[in-house]
């Protein structure tokens, strides 16, 4: 955080001031957990916010005692689940001889969430939206429960449940994918049951019996049976290219012309949203089209990503839109390895592991970590504007944006190309690039923005460079703080 101009900056999902002029205040350890299961955040006790929204600065009167208060604190179960923050996250800064105290929070490990307050869970659990600090609900706070263990979720045995309830037309098309890929493999001669076993679609369960996992209902499952063990599952899909009409096109998992499970959506919505990629005219070496680019590779890559990292017990369901601009894939539950470690890659972390070891199985997705990456690297390559990973809480959801145009940035990002001045066409593009995945994920680092970009870091942060002496891009914050888009160019 640039200090000097903390009176400029007003308080945001990622910024708290806190006057703190009668000690440590206790609303401290709330916007501590809040911090902590969201996107992480900064925190500056002695400083209030005035009538206009902006900063300022007040002091402290004994900063030294009260860091001594809030680290004897931090560290207390009583008052805080588990302390996130090390010794350097926390100091004490001086603003025309005034003294602050700086509290850098980071976004909490999944494996930790959820960090509570005053040793209850249930009253204790907060996260930050735009509006600041709210106490989260019972689904939320199982929610993230769920997402601690270590144990894939869709791993559970539904001993209510044999193989015979799952559909055997979705089996049988998985099989011929699977053979297709694996035509040598023993388990391409395995009768239905033994093969689900293999793949994790199918385990023995306490009775001895072979029962459907939630990975084999949820993939080869009929939506009716799904629906009774996952209340709150739905899949839709939706292609809204005109302002006229509310849709030209609708798949939900709810229609019973078909079976409304995972894998049969997949192949449906794949068949249609493959149509909004253009396929330059190309001849392979038998002098044949080729009918595919890489774009189609991203694009299954960021179904199957949206698919199995969704929160099937969650409400709202998925959602995968095919607009004018873009294709935008939207699933219940948030990244689980935090946006800028899915641009790096190198650190996969499935919701539902088994399901992503199915489409892998059969060549759609990466179970390496580099999914992402690679997603990136592929749908830019093929003339398309960066893909945009997104999310949010109350309700919590992730997003991902595949746009369909590489000309405009967003409104937020502007004429990029007026702002850098004298910078050539590449460095330009670069710049356009590097805007829409900070407008997507402020927190970024330029060696995420290089990943995703397949461009080296120093490059990266030539351009990063050239768009702050600009004005175009503004660090708010520290190592852990973030970046803003100037508005007003």
């Amino acid at each position: 955080m640039d200090l000097a101009k903390l009176e400029t900056y007003k308080e945001n999902n990622r910024l708290e001031a806190k006057a703190a002029q009668g000690g440590l205040p206790k609303s401290i350890w709330e916007t501590i957990s809040a911090f902590a299961n969201t996107e992480g955040g900064i925190i500056v006790l002695g400083a209030k916010e005035r009538r206009d929204g902006t900063l300022e600065v007040v002091g402290l009167g004994d900063a030294d005692k009260m860091l001594d208060d809030f680290w004897n604190a931090a560290h207390s179960p009583d008052k805080l689940s588990c302390c996130v923050m090390s010794d350097r996250d926390a100091n004490i800064e001086s603003v025309d001889d005034k003294e602050l105290i700086v509290v850098e929070v980071p976004r909490a490990d999944r494996r930790l969430r959820p960090i509570y307050v005053n040793g209850n869970p249930v009253t204790g659990t907060y996260r930050r939206d735009h509006k600041g600090d709210y106490r989260c609900a019972s689904n939320e706070i199982q929610a993230m429960y769920r997402d601690a263990s270590d144990e894939p979720v869709d791993t559970r045995i539904h001993e209510n449940l044999t193989v015979d309830d799952l559909f055997a037309e979705t089996i049988g098309s998985y099989r011929r994918s699977y053979e297709l890929h694996h035509s040598a493999h023993a388990w391409t001669g395995l009768p239905d049951e033994e093969f689900l076993c293999r793949i994790g679609a199918a385990k023995v369960g306490s009775d001895g019996m072979v029962h459907p996992t939630s990975a084999g209902l949820l993939m080869f499952g009929e939506e009716w049976r799904i629906m009774a063990e996952f209340p709150h599952y739905f899949l839709d899909y939706r292609q809204e290219l005109g302002a006229d009409e509310r849709w030209q096109g609708r798949i939900t998992s709810q229609d019973d012309s078909w079976s409304g499970n995972v894998f049969d959506f997949y192949r449906r919505v794949f068949n249609n949203m493959k149509q909004a990629i253009n396929v330059p005219f190309r001849l392979d070496e038998n002098s044949e089209r080729i009918d595919e680019t890489e774009a189609h590779d991203a694009l299954r890559e960021a179904l199957a990503n949206c698919l199995t990292n969704a929160d099937y017990n969650e409400r709202r369901g998925v959602v995968f839109l095919w607009k004018e601009d873009g294709l935008c894939l939207s699933n219940p539950g948030g990244f689980r390895v935090g946006i800028e470690d899915a641009y790096v890659g190198g650190n996969s972390d499935p919701r539902n592991e088994t399901m992503m070891k199915m489409f892998t199985l059969i060549n759609i997705g990466e179970r390496a970590g580099g999914g992402i990456p690679d997603m990136v690297k592929k749908w830019t390559s093929s003339g398309y504007g960066v893909p945009v990973l997104s999310e949010q809480v109350n309700p919590e959801r992730s997003t991902i944006l595949l746009p369909l145009v590489k000309e405009s940035v967003g409104n937020d990002v502007g004429n990029v190309g007026n702002d850098v001045g004298n910078a050539n066409s590449e460095a330009v593009t670069t710049a356009e690039r590097v805007l829409r995945l900070v407008a997507g994920n402020p927190k970024i680092s330029a060696q995420s923005i290089a990943a995703g970009l397949g461009m080296s870091k120093r490059h990266i942060e030539r351009v990063m460079a050239g768009l702050r002496d600009e004005g175009i891009l503004i660090r708010e914050g520290g190592t852990r703080g973030s970046w803003v888009i100037a508005k007003n160019r």
